[in-house]
């Protein structure tokens, strides 16, 4: 971004083997020059002054340094934070040598045919840190954000209250707890992640650019990364799993995507998640948006009980309107699948969350095969695999952007879909700050820390229609939008940027305003939250791709206000691609008034 400029300027000046040599041969140079005299002593003090800078440099809080490049990560400029973090990274590893004898966990071979044997090596067992783990981190630190303040009792599912309380005297407090923090992350995930079909081809006529690992344009899962979904608070149910995995294992949960193995062609069909809580797996259905319930529809199914009741997985049917594809006898044997990549068990990973305490703790690693093992002693779990589709989703992203350079049709649709936050101008900076500050909860002012709320923020990208009619006249709304009308530019291309500019603001204006009725949510202001999804999401005049989910968000929103009628209408709305989960919970609502 053109106004960013370099940031940690006191940084430049950076130790490097030329300066360490540098440091040692000069004095000698001067000591041959002036013999064996009184003047060596000012030599050897001008080489203890250099060798005490150089111990100073090297006792630098380098992991403080890297969370605080992590927690700021959004308003700096990306590559050079990334080169920052990685080199500091670097020098504390100098200081804190790793273990030796590093070897591969022995799940990774469940991936072996998706990345060559030299570049596992180098992510799993590279002795140095790459500029690429900082995504990693990044996820790892912002998932870590989101688990603080969503594990809350103001995300508890009211369906879930009772059940959750009782489960303290048969599980214990631990596993109870661990189980309520599930649930917590689950409601937050449905909520906040819109769901999306599998395959999502653009409304653009694009010719799909030949992808690497037999994957489709457009495809599920892979399209999107766990970060980007969250980010972009979209996905799919496989993308919604990457999000609510990646969310327990920040709290220390044990979660897997769950997968029945065709017989004839050894194909997997993921069909749950599964959180072990003690012995026990609970399911979780991210494509329905709602746990599996248990047996007589209370509380939240085991695998044990879908594998012994038949009753729990018929009742995923929706008579007259949907058939649940998958019965008691299709989930007797399941594939566990677990949401890691590579840099995620890599011994580097390993060494470095040792040493995160405090502020700084997060989970960067995952001990796979001591995970497989514990997943693999649960009732009805086959076996145990790293899950292709993070994997999948690196390489994807990478193909993509590839592609999107050398194709002008496909990287206008591929740069222009989230522009409202990516692109480099001052509004799309201000929003994704909103979108930052979101994420960590941070909703309002803070003051005495000078910094900017997202209800603010957002509340900055809700133009008022004139405003957004008169940009053609406005210059100043020009240049926060980045138009620019050149000498000699044609009057047409001149027009054709307006009306994009118009479009990114109106969609701007449209995500804003969504985004602040799940805060209003999220903040327990209901009756808030009720208007702002009645009235400025839902109206007829502002109708957008979130309606279906500012739908059902409108319906958990008046379930607090004990207008449960209303909820159980909304949710049996048709057409929505939610419909068949969100009848699900209309006939649970309706079973609680009932008992």
């Amino acid at each position: 971004m053109a106004s960013q400029t370099r940031l940690f300027r006191r940084h430049r000046t950076l130790v490097s083997p030329y300066h360490i040599i540098r440091l040692a041969v000069a004095p000698l140079l001067l000591l041959a020059a002036i013999g064996c005299s009184d003047d060596a002593t000012i030599v050897q003090k001008i080489q203890v002054q250099r060798q005490t800078r150089l111990q100073t440099e090297t006792k630098q809080d380098h992991l403080g340094e890297v969370h605080s490049l992590l927690t700021r990560l959004i308003e700096l400029n990306q590559d050079e934070s990334r080169r920052q973090i990685t080199y500091h990274l670097n020098r504390w590893l100098d200081s804190v040598p790793m273990p030796e004898n590093a070897s591969q966990p022995k799940l990774l071979k469940t991936i072996s045919d998706l990345l060559p044997s030299e570049r596992v090596d180098e992510l799993v067992l590279g002795d140095r840190f790459l500029r690429s783990d900082v995504s990693h981190l990044r996820d790892a630190y912002l998932f870590g954000a989101i688990a603080k303040w969503v594990d809350s009792p103001q995300s508890d599912d009211p369906l879930l209250t009772s059940w959750l309380a009782e489960q303290e005297e048969k599980l214990g407090a631990d596993e109870a707890n661990q189980l309520r923090t599930a649930c917590r992350f689950f409601d937050w995930t449905i909520r906040n992640v819109a769901l999306e079909p599998f395959v999502a081809p653009p409304a653009l006529q694009i010719t799909p650019p030949e992808l690497p690992l037999g994957m489709i344009f457009q495809g599920a899962g892979y399209r999107q990364t766990d970060y980007q979904s969250v980010w972009r608070g979209t996905g799919d149910a496989l993308q919604r799993t990457g999000v609510f995995t990646q969310l327990c294992r920040q709290a220390g949960i044990t979660a897997a995507m769950l997968a029945i193995q065709s017989t004839e062609t050894g194909q997997l069909k993921p069909w749950a998640i599964g959180v072990l809580v003690g012995e026990n797996v609970y399911l979780f259905e991210p494509a329905l948006g709602v746990f599996v319930p248990g047996p007589d529809q209370i509380g939240i199914a085991t695998l044990a009980q879908a594998r012994s009741d038949a009753a729990v997985m018929r009742r995923l049917n929706i008579p007259g309107f949907y058939d649940y594809p998958f019965s008691k006898q299709d989930v007797q044997q399941n594939i566990a699948l677990l949401n890691v990549l590579p840099v995620g068990i890599s011994s580097r990973m390993q060494h470095l969350e040792s040493r995160l305490a405090g502020d700084r703790r997060m989970t960067v690693y995952t001990n796979v095969d001591q995970v497989a093992e514990r997943l693999d002693a649960a009732a009805g779990i086959a076996g145990v695999r790293i899950w292709e589709v993070p994997v999948l989703a690196e390489v994807y992203h990478a193909a993509l952007d590839q592609a999107a350079q050398r194709d002008p049709l496909l990287g206008f649709w591929y740069f222009s879909r989230w522009a409202i936050m990516d692109a480099e101008v001052e509004s799309s900076r201000l929003f994704s700050l909103a979108r930052w500050r979101h994420l960590h909860g941070q909703f309002d002012n803070d003051d005495e820390a000078s910094l900017k709320g997202a209800r603010p923020l957002y509340l900055s990208q809700r133009k008022p229609e004139f405003e957004i009619a008169d940009l053609r006249i406005d210059v100043d709304l020009q240049k926060a939008y980045g138009i620019r009308r050149e000498l000699g530019m044609p009057p047409e291309v001149y027009d054709r940027q307006v009306q994009q500019a118009q479009a990114m603001i109106r969609l701007g204006k449209q995500t804003a305003t969504y985004w602040l009725s799940l805060i209003q949510y999220d903040d327990g202001r209901y009756d808030t939250a009720e208007t702002w999804f009645r009235k400025r999401v839902l109206e007829d005049s502002q109708l957008s791709h979130w309606t279906p989910a500012a739908r059902y968000n409108l319906g958990r929103t008046i379930e607090h206000l004990g207008k449960d009628e209303q909820a159980v209408e909304l949710y049996k709305h048709t057409g929505d691609i939610q419909e068949h989960g969100n009848r699900i919970r209309a006939r649970l609502l309706q079973k609680s008034e009932s008992d």
